[in-house]
């Protein structure tokens, strides 16, 4: 499935969010939430084979990532995205589904659940930014001088996103994987799109929220990649531990991509999740 697309879209408030889902309708809905700097691809393995297994599956591009729309001045932050997924979530029509989120995605279902009372059956949070402190050095260099990295020439910009996506993986991405991860942020557009997220990236989303996951009363699952050198495994105990009746489960031998890294063990896990 290395030719994902996406074919349904939506107007937001910030710019069109290309959207799609395959699968039994009248099977347990499923949305599946990704992260920064990637796409829902990093979902191409799993999202079918929960389908294929009666789940009806949900995907999406967050608002300036991937196929989605890109523009000056967007608002891109994980506020608007919290805002955006509930729309979402109306939009098709969902009152309670199952939510998988890595990376950003965590806090975007997470802000979208605990803010915008977004109701989900069961949540699993991937890796997910939940927690402070967050943001790599490199990531802190960049959002601070945004304007500057914008200016690289196309060639050096290219090979700096291919060298940051390729550290989120511990045993490494195919080659049509990892192209299929960093080609939206190429060209004139997406060179500008990948700093424009990294500028409005706020550890004060995950700050409002943090003290509100103690509330939070439904079935949860963190599932955490033990090589995860973006965020460390530690802060999945963390977080399990602030969450009520909240399941570590750790992923041995993943990296911060652990969908892509190790997507037959962490399918099933999921599926354990969903039908137990």
């Amino acid at each position: 499935m290395e030719d994902w697309a996406l074919r349904e879209s939506l107007l937001t408030g910030s710019g069109t969010v290309r959207w799609d889902r395959w699968g039994d309708p009248g099977g347990e809905p499923v949305v599946l939430l990704h992260g920064t700097p990637f796409s829902s691809y990093v979902w191409h393995e799993i999202g079918p084979a929960l389908a294929a297994v009666g789940h009806h599956v949900h995907v999406w591009d967050m608002a300036g990532y991937g196929t989605s729309g890109m523009h000056a001045g967007q608002d891109v932050s994980l506020a608007a995205q919290g805002r955006i997924f509930s729309e979402l979530l109306a939009h098709w029509g969902l009152r309670e589904p199952s939510v998988i989120a890595h990376d950003f995605g965590g806090c975007v279902a997470l802000r979208a659940h605990l803010l915008h009372g977004a109701r989900y059956r069961r949540l699993a949070l991937v890796d997910p930014v939940a927690l402070k402190p967050w943001g790599s050095p490199f990531f802190r260099l960049v959002g601070e001088h945004s304007q500057v990295f914008e200016q690289l020439p196309a060639a050096l910009h290219e090979a700096l996103v291919r060298e940051y996506v390729t550290s989120a993986s511990h045993p490494g991405l195919r080659p049509a994987t990892l192209d299929a991860l960093v080609g939206p942020w190429t060209g004139q557009e997406g060179q500008a799109a990948f700093y424009r997220q990294i500028a409005q990236a706020d550890q004060r989303y995950t700050d409002e929220i943090q003290p509100l996951y103690p509330s939070i009363d439904l079935p949860v699952t963190v599932c955490w990649g033990t090589e995860d050198t973006w965020i460390p495994f530690a802060k999945g105990r963390e977080l399990a531990d602030l969450i009520p009746g909240a399941r570590l489960v750790p992923v041995p031998d993943a990296g911060h991509l652990v969908p892509l890294d190790a997507p037959a063990r962490l399918t099933s896990e999921l599926l354990a999740f969903l039908t137990a």
